[in-house]
């Protein structure tokens, strides 16, 4: 069952460590944790997520599938975050936002260039979107 559940996971995975660096990540390392269908909610699915920055890393300005919901909590460190036309915002261990469909993530970077920040973005998302994370061209 284990074995079942890994292999799924790995031809699931939109995204990891060396494809982070190729879609202009910095010192990012992004891990699919947890995924599972809804049973009480036909098409859609839950995905956690871990978003480990180095010093000084961050994403690249992005959006997520239109029908992606978003909870984002800080676990470690420090994330400056913006999302659409608000401000940008510093996050600190323990804070959370949300992001709803169709929200554009504009920042998102570790605050601190000398200390890892960690986060744990809880997405319920189509089950057929595979990817979740769609850098801006």
């Amino acid at each position: 069952m284990k074995r079942i559940f890994c292999s799924l996971l790995l031809a699931t995975l939109p995204f990891g460590s060396a494809l982070a660096d190729e879609a202009g990540f910095k010192n990012a390392k992004v891990t699919l944790v947890d995924q599972y269908e809804l049973p009480n909610v036909p098409g859609k699915s839950l995905r956690a997520v871990l978003v480990e920055y180095g010093p000084g890393g961050g994403s690249p300005s992005h959006h997520h599938p239109s029908s992606a919901f978003i909870y984002a909590r800080v676990l470690e460190g420090a994330i400056r975050s913006k999302v659409n036309d608000g401000p940008e915002r510093t996050y600190q261990a323990g804070e959370s936002w949300t992001e709803r469909p169709g929200d554009h993530h504009q920042v998102s970077q570790n605050a601190s260039t000398t200390a890892p920040a960690k986060l744990l973005a809880v997405f319920v998302v189509d089950t057929a979107d595979k990817t979740i994370v769609i850098p801006d061209k």
